[in-house]
């Protein structure tokens, strides 16, 4: 699953480097149908990396780490420990 959202967050890049490389390279407006595709393209793969994430954030698959996790857990065990 970790390896799909990267998989995607890199098209997603690619994507926008598409459109960047598109809308410097061609002038009078030429290329404006290819950067508005590259874009609207990066839109929706935005949209569905972040629906992955909130899944798999929800079904377990992805569990939040580093320092605000940390604060968390001590939060929920101290709560526990003055409210049996």
């Amino acid at each position: 699953m970790k390896i799909f959202a990267i998989v995607l967050f890199l098209a997603i890049l690619s994507s926008l480097g598409s459109a960047l490389f598109h809308l410097v390279r061609t002038k009078n407006g030429e290329g404006s149908e290819k950067v508005a595709k590259a874009l609207t393209i990066r839109i929706g793969l935005s949209l569905i990396l972040f629906i992955l994430i909130f899944i798999a954030y929800a079904t377990g698959l992805f569990q939040p780490e580093g320092i605000g996790a940390g604060i968390q857990q001590s939060h929920y065990e101290n709560s526990l420990k003055q409210n049996p």
